[in-house]
């Protein structure tokens, strides 16, 4: 991927209003709540003043003019340039057409999931689950509410995206569980032997010293490492 001028996300988006009209930073943030944006870039005031700065510092905004209503504090009123206009338009295609590799907080603890016993690892999963469908539920319905007043699919794409990345994970996640509580998980088995024999006063420590003793032939596996992790 190309290293950005200001790699914040939130980059994108401010240039992306931008492009539309100059606005004040304060426009910008309405908008952005307005559309929903906050839904898939992270969003908050102070982070959008920061990156105004930055976007203003590389050139890719400028201050157009400054204006003050009534009582109220003077507004910064910025327009795009030249060279913001070519940062995003390169910035929006690469990340439509490129796949990057990221590195999400469940691939991590699944990565390290034999660090807990079998019957505890199922549990997670299955609260995970059930937090995944309450929050499918609102996605979906506020993609519903957003059909009803006839708004086109393209101003709500990336909450398709997302409803559709939940139950893709949701699904994930149920048939993992039911899978490690039926055994039906390979490995599954030597897992739970060996929390049943830590349960039993042998450390891990112990366990992997000798593991083919301890587990069998199934254990062997285990003698010059295991992948993933067990706590002990």
């Amino acid at each position: 991927m190309t290293r950005r001028r200001v790699p914040n996300p939130l980059a994108l988006a401010v240039l992306g209003c931008l492009t539309e009209r100059p606005m004040h930073p304060y426009e910008i943030s309405q908008t952005l709540r307005a559309r929903g944006k906050e839904g898939s870039i992270k969003l908050n005031y102070g982070s959008l003043y920061s990156v105004v700065d930055s976007l203003a510092k590389h050139g890719l905004i400028e201050v157009k003019e400054t204006v003050r209503e009534g009582r109220r504090p003077e507004r910064t009123i910025y327009a795009i340039t030249g060279a913001g206009v070519e940062e995003y338009e390169d910035w929006l295609a690469e990340l439509i057409s490129t796949p990057t590799r990221e590195y999400t907080s469940l691939e991590a603890g699944l990565s390290l999931i034999a660090g807990l016993p079998p019957d505890e690892a199922a549990r997670l999963l299955e609260v995970r689950f059930s937090r995944l469908q309450i929050e499918l539920r609102a996605v979906e319905g506020s993609n519903e509410v957003a059909r009803e007043m006839h708004l086109p699919e393209i101003f709500i794409v990336e909450s398709v995206f997302r409803a559709d990345m939940l139950r893709a994970e949701a699904d994930f996640v149920r048939r993992l569980a039911a899978d490690i509580r039926s055994g039906a998980l390979a490995g599954t088995t030597i897992w739970r032997r060996l929390y049943e024999l830590r349960d039993e006063g042998l450390s891990m420590e112990e366990i992997f010293a000798d593991p083919v003793t301890h587990l069998g032939e199934e254990g062997r596996i285990l003698a010059s490492g295991a992948p993933g992790g067990s706590g002990g």
